[in-house]
């Protein structure tokens, strides 16, 4: 398989920074401070950040990683999600899990890890993934909560952290099967709530689309860096130093005229509690090789 090595290596190094990580999660800790000490540690062992490190608290389930100056802060009662990703030559880590600091959310947090263990124990070429989402809904329906429906897993291949396949949370209608060598990232989402998300106003992380002209120097600066990372997601603080106001102006034009995609931050639709726990794996023969274990 090509890049073999290269997971591999990607996932040993994000497994190390995620179990390294949970000892930062603690009332009055700084979300940029875990953010940014966990994307120095990807690079510090190696390995290029895959996506910015994501820090979501109770309701929010995807796309939160803080902002310039942001003073965001874990307090005691929180529900904590960290996702983070590495990659070796584009080939992608993807791995992420859920600490509550109030010590009363332990069966929702078991809950996604269940569902997650269960799905990988099904995982072999041949299998449906509607299958795998039947049995992730099952485990977390079973503990008295709701998955996540409108967010899935999702294949990966170099540079591509959404490459095609889904992984879903729950028995689908259409239906796909894995075939040995594909890589992939799942991820089961339990929640309190309904079971959906929603957008929320807040927008910090950007991918690559298409190159256009633009005349800001901070838009310039942006295109550059986003052409770089050839379709891996960066966050606007990595353009810490810039003018603000300026940067702001320019990552909205760029959007508008979809040379960038924005990553807006994902709610439970209710505002129901959310967990995640996630590994990223490759199918093998007779099974599957989890990189991120």
């Amino acid at each position: 398989m090509e890049g073999i090595d290269e997971y591999r290596e990607a996932g040993k190094i994000a497994s190390e920074v995620r179990e390294w990580s949970k000892g930062l999660i603690k009332p009055g800790a700084l979300a940029l401070d875990i953010a940014n000490s966990v994307e120095e540690r990807i690079k510090d062992n190696g390995a290029g950040i895959a996506f910015p490190c994501n820090v979501s608290l109770n309701d929010v389930a995807a796309h939160y990683t803080p902002k310039e100056n942001d003073t965001l802060t874990l307090g005691e009662n929180d529900l904590v999600t960290i996702d983070l990703g590495a990659h070796v030559d584009g080939y992608i880590s993807d791995t992420a899990y859920t600490i509550d600091l109030s010590g009363e959310n332990e069966d929702l947090v078991e809950a996604s890890k269940a569902a997650l263990d269960a799905a990988i124990a099904m995982v072999a070429p041949g299998v449906s993934v509607s299958d795998i989402g039947a049995t992730v809904e099952d485990e977390i329906r079973s503990r008295g909560f709701n998955p996540i429906e409108n967010l899935t897993g999702h294949e990966l291949k170099q540079y591509e952290l959404h490459a095609g396949m889904a992984i879903p949370n729950i028995k689908v209608t259409f239906d796909k099967v894995l075939t040995e060598g594909q890589a992939f990232a799942i991820e089961p989402f339990a929640t309190t709530g309904r079971g959906r998300v929603i957008e929320g106003n807040i927008t910090e992380i950007f991918s690559f689309i298409r190159s256009v002209p633009i005349r800001l120097i901070e838009g310039r600066k942006i295109m550059a860096l986003a052409q770089e990372r050839q379709g891996l997601p960066f966050p606007e603080r990595w353009f810490a130093g810039t003018n603000s106001l300026k940067r702001t102006m320019a990552l909205r034009e760029l959007t508008k005229r979809d040379a960038l995609h924005g990553y807006a931050v994902l709610h439970e639709i209710d505002g129901g509690l959310v967990s995640q726990a996630e590994h990223t794996l490759i199918v093998t023969a007779d099974g599957c090789e989890v990189t991120t274990r």
